[in-house]
């Protein structure tokens, strides 16, 4: 568990994690200056309500980004079971194939036999 002391907006918060203190600084820089832009654009907005705006806009990109994982699962849950099911046919129409070939194979075998028939009847009827 690592410690960490970031500064966001002249204070100071002390951190527990289990990330990088690099991670947490670079986060805190981002929220300092996602409050500072604010407080910037409105002279009249304080930077707790700054900071509490950040959180809403930073909470509906974790949704929306949570909104899309979840998209993107089940599009490839789609996919994989789409993947599957044409893996079957596959193998269905292989072994199709192998029977026709079996098949084939038989009447050819019976063709020859007919015409071995054939040929043998002529030579008898020809004596």
């Amino acid at each position: 568990m690592n410690k960490v002391k970031v500064t966001i907006c002249g204070k100071e918060y002390a951190l527990k994690t289990e990330e990088s203190a690099s991670y947490f600084y670079a986060l805190a820089k981002k929220v300092e200056k996602e409050i500072d832009g604010m407080v910037a654009q409105s002279d009249s907005i304080s930077v707790q309500s700054a900071a509490v705006l950040a959180a809403l806009s930073a909470f509906d990109e974790a949704q929306k980004a949570n909104e899309s994982i979840d998209n993107i699962r089940t599009q490839i849950k789609e996919y994989v079971d789409e993947a599957c099911a044409a893996r079957a046919e596959k193998e269905e129409a292989l072994k199709q194939v192998e029977e026709l070939k079996l098949k084939i194979k038989d009447l050819e075998n019976q063709l020859n036999i007919a015409e071995m028939k054939e040929t043998i009847d002529k030579s008898v009827t020809k004596k």
